[in-house]
C-alpha cells in the first residue's frame, strides 16, 4: 500500500483566545499523485487547514504527516517536501525573477548551478523569458502570479499546495497555469489546490472534498459526488451542500 501524500488524523484546531475550534478530530487522507481539491464556503477552516498541513499553524492535536514525516518535527526534511503557493504574493518585488531564484534556491538548500538551471527552464515553461531581469513590481498580475509559482516549485517539491493560484489573473493566464499544474502532476507532483473558481476545479482537480464549519461533508471524485448528489456541476453541489447564505469570514 503507497503512503499518501498526506495523512491528517484526528486533527483539531482552536485559535489563541477562542473558544469554538476550527476543527475537532478532523481525518483526511489525500493519495500521492493526485490533483486533490479542497473547498468550503468562506469560513470553513480551509485556510486553517491548509496552514496546519505545511506546518505555518501548530496542531493543537492529532497529527498530519506528509509522506509519512510528521509535520512539526524534523522541520527541514519536511519543508523539503513541499511547494507552497500562497494567495498574496511571496517574493521581493523589488527584485527581477532571477534575483528571486537565487535568493529562494539558497534558502531551499539549492546549489547556483541548479538554481540557474531550473530557473532557466521555468522562465521558458511559464513565459518570462524577456523580464528575466526586470523588477517584479513592474509586472502586471498575471506575470506576478506566474513568479509567485515558479519559486514554489523551484526546488522540485513532490507536494505543491496552492491557495487561489489564479486568482485576479485573465482567462489566457489562468489557462497556462493549469497546463503548467497538470504537467507538473503528470511528472509525479501531487497538488493540493484551493479556489473559490470551481469552473476551474472541475478542469484540474480529480479527487476533491467539500469543507464547512470543520467538517468534511463530501469527499470523491468529481464524477462521483456529482452522481451520488444528483448534480450537474461543482457550483450546484457545493450550494446544495453548504446553502446559500452570506459567508464573510475566512480561516
Amino acid at each position: 500500500m503507497s503512503v499518501p501524500a498526506v495523512a491528517i488524523h484526528d486533527l483539531s484546531f482552536t485559535y489563541p483566545g477562542q473558544r469554538v475550534p476550527v476543527f475537532q478530530h478532523l481525518t483526511l487522507d489525500i493519495p500521492a499523485g493526485q490533483r486533490f481539491g479542497l473547498f468550503g464556503p468562506n469560513g470553513a477552516g480551509k485556510t486553517t487547514l491548509m496552514n496546519c498541513m505545511t506546518g505555518l499553524l501548530p496542531a493543537g492535536s492529532g497529527a498530519v504527516q506528509l509522506l509519512d514525516h510528521p509535520v512539526g518535527r524534523q522541520k527541514k526534511k519536511v519543508n523539503a517536501l513541499f511547494g507552497l503557493v500562497p494567495q498574496d504574493f511571496s517574493f521581493y518585488q523589488e527584485l527581477s525573477p532571477m534575483e528571486n531564484f537565487e535568493f529562494f534556491g539558497a534558502w531551499y538548500g539549492l546549489s547556483p548551478k541548479a538554481v540557474k538551471e531550473r530557473a532557466v527552464l521555468l522562465l521558458d515553461m511559464l513565459g518570462l523569458n524577456d523580464v528575466t531581469k526586470k523588477p517584479v513590481y513592474k509586472f502586471s498580475g498575471g506575470m506576478k502570479r506566474r513568479v509567485n509559482l515558479a519559486i514554489a516549485v523551484l526546488h522540485q517539491p513532490r507536494i505543491l499546495f496552492l491557495d487561489e493560484p489564479t486568482v485576479g489573473v485573465d482567462v489566457q493566464t489562468r489557462h497556462a497555469i493549469i497546463a503548467f499544474l497538470v504537467q507538473q502532476n503528470s511528472a509525479g507532483t501531487t497538488l493540493i489546490y484551493t479556489s473559490h473558481q470551481l469552473k476551474e476545479a472541475e478542469e484540474l482537480c480529480n479527487r476533491i472534498a467539500l469543507i464547512d464549519a470543520g467538517e468534511i461533508i463530501a469527499s470523491g471524485t468529481p464524477e462521483s459526488l456529482l452522481q451520488q448528489n444528483n448534480a450537474p456541476s461543482l457550483e450546484t453541489l457545493f450550494i446544495n451542500l453548504t446553502g446559500k447564505a452570506y459567508r464573510d469570514a475566512d480561516i
